[in-house]
């Protein structure tokens, strides 16, 4: 076995374990400032949006007979850039086979010469050539719009069924409030995270937003579902709601960890080829939103949500009966006779200085004599229970005792 694979087992019997429930004012105030760190990050730098959004102008640059690679369109989007004109200055610039597609926003006539200029020099396009041409289209803003709102109102959605789900599963309505929790901190850090990157909310990193939100319900439903099996029948157990709950996320703490890995892998493979060997794309925002959104999602479910529900269910009777136990099993084991009777006048101990008031048995004069219970009568011999005698009783030689005799057959039953 591994080492790697010693330290889950361990965990998982719980001969090794990392507190992840108690601490709860270290834990809230560090994922308190990241999230407000995130809001701070949205509310002085903002999110770029796409032309989806805010409105603009896309131009369709089509070659025949020549392959446009990512080169041409670095330098396609440096030249657009370097153009002089204000509106470009975050051009998306993207290539498909023998055409490219380059997105602004929204510009005057003169402007839009100017760009146009800009392409067709950076590409070697002579004026008026019609198998190299190059076609502009306006995308307003309606449509961009039309998809954030539809957006928020899936969020919203989802995340009033989400709750309604998990209490109607687990039959605890804190457990939504855990998860809830849990979600709203993973999307408050993505958005932070993609505003401090400066990549253009498009509308692909609306759909990686609304991806990470199951991933990160996933992981947290499963750590739930551990906590609820090691909670069960609590008064019957010798433990406490919060160790219970941290020996279920030690217990999952690997495979959340595999499972978070897996997943990363092909998105970080996605983010950098569509960053690096590609450049600006629709993928690399749909990465970058899953990548961040799946990361945090990880520790939202092992440090936060867990702890929460933890927090809440503090209150209950039950829990805190079980925490007086466990208190009073510390103590008795620190000291062995913290739990011996202190002395009073009316116990009924006798004075070791007058031995007059005890009796012969050592009991205080008075007090009912104490006699043992009666013993059943054994038989002596060999170690067996004599039988009751049916019939006539002799000594036998070959047994060397007393056994009944053989009567004949005619006598047997006559008296």
């Amino acid at each position: 076995m591994g080492k790697f694979s010693r330290v889950g087992n361990d965990l998982y019997t719980g001969r090794r374990s990392i507190d992840f429930v108690n601490r709860r004012g270290r834990f809230y105030a560090f994922s308190g400032v990241l999230v407000a760190l995130c809001f701070g990050v949205v509310l002085f730098k903002g999110l770029s949006f796409g032309v989806e959004f805010t409105g603009g102008i896309e131009y369709q640059v089509n070659i025949a007979g020549q392959t446009l690679d990512q080169n041409d369109a670095d330098r396609v989007r440096q030249a657009v850039v370097d153009s002089g004109v204000e509106a470009t200055g975050n051009p998306t610039v993207t290539t498909a086979g023998q055409g490219l597609t380059v997105q602004v926003e929204s510009l005057t006539e003169a402007e839009n010469a100017t760009v146009t200029e800009a392409i067709r020099s950076t590409l070697d396009i002579p004026q008026g050539d019609v198998a190299r041409d190059i076609s502009q289209s306006e995308i307003g803003a309606s449509w961009g719009q039309e998809v954030g709102k539809r957006a928020a109102i899936g969020v919203l959605v989802f995340l009033i069924l989400t709750m309604i789900f998990i209490a109607l599963y687990f039959r605890e309505w804190k457990m939504s409030v855990g998860a809830l929790v849990a979600l709203i901190h993973d999307i408050a850090i993505t958005v932070g995270v993609y505003a401090l990157s400066g990549f253009t909310v498009t509308p692909s990193a609306v759909t990686g937003l609304l991806a990470i939100l199951g991933f990160s319900l996933y992981d947290t439903v499963v750590v739930f579902d551990k906590i609820r099996e090691n909670t069960k029948d609590l008064h019957l157990k010798r433990t406490t709601y919060a160790e219970a709950a941290n020996l279920a996320v030690n217990q999952t703490l690997v495979r959340s960890i595999n499972t978070s890995i897996v997943a990363l892998i092909p998105i970080g493979a996605i983010l950098y080829v569509s960053t690096v060997q590609l450049g600006a794309s629709s993928l690399q925002d749909l990465a970058l939103a899953q990548f961040v959104g799946m990361a945090v999602g990880v520790y939202s479910s092992v440090f936060l949500a867990p702890r929460v529900v933890v927090h809440l269910k503090s209150t209950e009777d039950d829990v805190k009966l079980a925490e007086k136990r466990a208190k009073a099993r510390a103590k008795a084991a620190a000291d062995r006779y913290a739990s011996v009777p202190a002395f009073t006048e009316d116990m009924p101990v006798a004075d070791a200085e007058n031995p007059a008031e005890l009796d012969e048995d050592d009991a205080p004069v008075g007090a009912p004599a104490r006699v043992a219970p009666p013993r059943a009568e054994e038989a002596v011999g060999r170690g067996r229970t004599v039988p009751p005698a049916r019939g006539p009783v002799q000594q036998s030689g070959a047994a060397g005792r007393n056994q009944p005799s053989r009567q004949a057959k005619s006598k047997r039953g006559k008296k």
